[in-house]
């Protein structure tokens, strides 16, 4: 049993490992600097948990975010969009119908940057987006090949590497952070004298 948790933890770490650093990670931390408006992030499933804790750690670390869920964008929650955000879209296949949807409304509504997390850059989502930050091929460890699980742990690895990145070149302070997150044993945390 204990060689099947290594193993599983195992190929979790080697897919964070793989994730590829280029000039396109470069270019998302830009777009989320330079953005006039807010980093909206989306994704359904797995990969829409993840979306929606991107954005909470976005907003936790000075990037106003929020998460739209694709089921009710066209519902009406897509207004949210405005021409100067950024939306941050998360699909590990990149062939995921509703966030396709909402990445084509959302340039309806004029936003002009979409950032993608996904396996491949030629994946119907990737070729709608701006940007893609590729994960890459990942096997997934679950013995049936199928459980989102090294994916998602690439997912998020990477999303808090954007949110860590923005917020130290936004110089993102302590007390910013206790203003933001005032509440619990990290709130009391930050409030502490150095």
């Amino acid at each position: 049993m204990l060689d099947k948790v290594k193993k599983v933890l195992k190929a979790e770490a080697d897919a964070i490992n793989a994730i590829p650093i280029d000039e396109q990670v470069e270019k998302a931390i830009q777009a989320i600097l330079q953005c006039r408006g807010k980093l909206f992030t989306t994704g359904i499933g797995k990969a829409g948990y993840i979306a929606r804790k991107a954005a909470s750690t976005f907003s936790t670390t000075g990037t106003p975010a929020a998460f739209i869920h694709p089921g009710d964008a066209p519902h009406g929650d897509i207004g949210v969009l405005a021409k100067h955000d950024v939306l941050l879209t998360f699909s590990n296949s990149g062939k995921t119908r509703e966030v396709i949807e909402m990445v084509h409304f959302a340039r309806h509504l004029g936003v002009d940057t979409v950032i993608t997390i996904c396996s491949h850059a030629d994946s119907p989502l990737g070729k709608e987006s701006n940007i893609v930050l590729q994960l890459g091929q990942i096997a997934e460890p679950c013995p049936l090949g199928l459980t989102p699980s090294a994916s998602t742990s690439a997912m998020i690895a990477l999303a808090d590497a954007l949110a860590l990145t923005v917020m130290e070149l936004r110089g993102f302070t302590k007390s910013n952070f206790a203003d933001r997150h005032h509440g619990g044993y990290l709130g009391k945390k930050s409030r502490e004298e150095e």
